[in-house]
């Protein structure tokens, strides 16, 4: 017996100028399960949810939730109504509580005589962390002091709330550690038990495999296929999504983790705070260096100030013998950083594709690093969105208009067009399908080839295990264990390191 519907798309249609988002795309989602999304960037996930959840309207087609036509006028009205989502990007204000952004919209229920009775406030926000379980945030607290996994925490408490329906979980999970996901899939199972729904995006197939009762792949704006449960196979999904069979490895094919004997960039004794501890490391020549454990284990932290863009306490940083002062000092060495939260640190999403591109490599266009040559900085622009596939109408278009994946080929342009020759990569394929992660992958192998080094700083045992030549293993800020490559190793080994 079928299970009833509580949501239902018909023949939606959605354009963005020239770009078709959306084409006659049908969905039911059904009480009591989990429905995932799949496909590679830009192919609809996240348009036909957003206009489920009230971010924004179709051209043409209906809705239908509880059997009632539903066109919500608002995402704060979807969520009232019971249907709530949860976006893949930061959706926190930094300057305001917790708890404020908890109760984002709704500070009038907590006035008495034109008065917001913060307590009460704070009190109540600090119930609906404890009730997801992140009793570990203090919902008094500013919200710049927290971090991008904490700050996600608080969107999912803020949603969960108001005891929602229907819960759409876009890509979050790409931003949490395993403790964070862990929360959101106890969350996911309990409104499947509760006979609530579910939508479920995410580019990590194991998850979504492992997690969803229904698969819907979507390509190019339309629905391809939905597998049931029992249909799941990594293979016929996969190419379900990018309509071919994956050409070439995926992840690197050889177990060699041989590299240059040059050290290119050392880390002596380095200190900050409980996020490194007399810190050493060295990167050589062509070599791509693995640095894994959990999300406050302070790996991140090691990202920023290998490329300048933290200060330690005490210790030095060496570019091939020579201190490293900060993030001009870095690139002058041909250093390049992609931070994990790209669209904050990475990106200026409000300028165009051509401007974060160009940034980079000032100095290969401009004349005395003065005069820019308009023609010169286009050709430059063109050859990295060309050579990375970046998908775009064109050059000028703003980089906040852009899919997850292709946000994060500007970032690789940005840097690989300027020349550098030490590549910091923190979660760089967070957020991004299988088929530019596969040429992610192919780019990191070809570079080492080339002689240039790559940290690859990451959460994903696999990826790790799959790419780099050296892995360490960081926990309470210090190395706790290093592997060489091997065709052996697995998630079990590193993880008893990890926690």
């Amino acid at each position: 017996m079928e299970k009833e519907v509580i949501v239902e798309v018909k023949h939606m249609d959605k354009t963005f100028g020239s770009t078709v988002a959306l084409k006659n795309v049908s969905i039911k989602v059904r009480r009591g399960e989990i429905q995932g999304l799949i496909g590679e960037n830009g192919s609809g996930k996240s348009t036909v949810t957003s206009i489920i959840s009230g971010m924004q309207g179709a051209d043409r087609g209906e809705m239908f939730f509880r059997g009632e036509k539903w066109e919500p006028s608002s995402m704060l009205f979807a969520l009232e109504k019971g249907i709530g989502m949860i976006v893949q990007e930061n959706g926190t204000v930094p300057g305001i509580s917790v708890a404020e952004n908890i109760f984002l919209g709704e500070t009038e229920k907590f006035k008495s005589f034109g008065i917001v009775k913060r307590k009460e406030m704070i009190s109540q926000g600090q119930q609906a962390l404890n009730d997801i379980g992140a009793s570990h945030i203090d919902a008094g607290q500013i919200t710049a002091r927290l971090d991008m996994q904490d700050r996600k925490l608080i969107e999912i408490a803020r949603i969960m709330a108001k005891k929602p329906e229907v819960l759409v979980v876009d890509e979050t999970t790409t931003a949490l550690s395993q403790i964070g996901r862990d929360i959101i899939y106890k969350i996911m199972e309990q409104m499947k038990e509760e006979n609530k729904a579910v939508v479920f995006i995410s580019h990590d197939l194991d998850e979504i495999m492992n997690v969803c009762d229904a698969l819907t792949v979507l390509r190019d704006g339309k629905i391809i296929v939905t597998f049931d449960k029992e249909e799941f196979d990594e293979e016929l999904i996969k190419t379900s999504m990018i309509g071919r069979e994956m050409q070439g490895d995926y992840y690197r094919s050889d177990f060699d983790g041989s590299f240059g004997d040059e050290v290119v960039m050392e880390m002596q004794d380095v200190n900050l705070g409980d996020q490194l501890k007399d810190f050493n490391l060295q990167i050589h020549k062509g070599e791509i260096l693995g640095v894994g454990g959990l999300s406050h284990c302070g790996m991140h932290t090691l990202g920023k100030v290998l490329f300048g863009a933290c200060k330690s306490a005490s210790g030095k940083v060496l570019i091939k013998g020579r201190e490293l002062k900060d993030e001009e000092d870095a690139m002058k060495e041909q250093i390049g950083y992609a931070a994990k939260d790209r669209d904050t640190e990475s990106l200026s999403l409000n300028a165009s594709i051509r401007d974060n591109i160009a940034i980079g490599g000032f100095n290969c266009f401009a004349f005395h690093n003065f005069l820019v040559s308009p023609a010169k900085e286009k050709k430059y622009v063109q050859k990295q969105i060309e050579d990375l596939s970046v998908k775009c109408a064109e050059m000028n278009q703003y980089v906040s208009a852009l899919s997850g994946g292709n946000k994060q080929k500007v970032v690789f342009g940005k840097w690989i067009g300027r020349g550098s020759e030490i590549l910091i990569l923190d979660c760089p394929t967070r957020g991004v399908d299988i088929g530019v992660k596969q040429a992610m992958y192919q780019l990191m192998y070809r570079m080492k080839k080339e002689g240039k080094s790559i940290v690859i700083i990451s959460e994903e045992m696999t990826e790790l295990i799959g790419m780099a030549d050296r892995l360490i293993v960081m926990k309470d800020g210090e190395i706790k264990k290093e592997f060489p490559r091997s065709s052996s190793l697995s998630e079990s080994d590193i993880i008893q390191y990890m926690i």
